[in-house]
């Protein structure tokens, strides 16, 4: 199994990322030939795509969030599900939160997010469990950037996240407005223009909104 810190430093340049050019993250600016290399070098793993090599439109806009509105991490319990780079805990961190638990079942992602956090010299925790069928953890807010690209997942989230609303967590997301992504029952709190990769998404500047899940 090949060490996974070597493998995302050699296939990823330390790039500022586009919307906070404040935090620095391990980026791949090249999109095709990782994700190539994910799907067939190394099958033998059954990787997942690689969404830890991206900052993502949907992540860049609630983690802008959050620096813009610190009080809503501040001193709490964060968990950053289905965090890939850990873009948006770095930013929960920074704004002062009390602890940040990164959740991804890729198991690339933990190499990531341990990566990007020495970068960005903050302390950031990692499980790679599946939470979504599991008790909550010991949580206050819950931040989710780009979770619906397919219809299954999003509906997966967003039932995990009503069971964490009704035990009083705070739930953010950030999105660009996908396929899959339901606005009714949320509150829209903001709207950004996000600099993006055009490889990966369909323009170099994405609209993205940020919304919390009413309790």
């Amino acid at each position: 199994m090949p060490d996974k810190q070597a493998f995302i430093r050699s296939h990823t340049r330390v790039l500022p990322v586009p919307s906070l050019p404040e935090m620095r993250l391990y980026q791949a600016d090249a999109v095709t030939p990782l994700w190539l290399m994910t799907e067939q070098d190394l099958v033998q793993e059954r990787l997942a795509p690689p969404f830890w090599a991206f900052a993502w439109s949907g992540g860049q806009a609630l983690a802008k969030y959050v620096a813009a509105h610190p009080a809503i991490v501040k001193g709490k319990r964060v968990l950053d599900i289905a965090c890939g780079s850990g873009l948006v805990g770095i930013a929960a961190i920074q704004a002062g939160a009390e602890s940040v638990l990164c959740n991804d079942i890729d198991p690339y992602a933990e190499a990531a997010v341990a990566l990007n956090a020495a970068l960005n010299d903050v302390t950031l925790a990692f499980t790679g469990d599946d939470l979504l069928d599991g008790p909550l953890p010991e949580i206050d807010v819950i931040l989710a950037g780009d979770i619906c690209y397919e219809k299954a997942m999003t509906d997966a989230m967003l039932t995990y996240f009503r069971r964490a609303a009704r035990q009083s967590i705070e739930v953010y997301i950030g999105d660009p407005h996908r396929t899959y992504f339901p606005k009714d029952g949320l509150t829209r709190l903001a709207d950004y223009d996000i600099i993006t990769n055009a490889d990966i998404e369909d323009r170099a500047l994405k609209p993205a909104s940020v919304w919390k899940l009413p309790p």
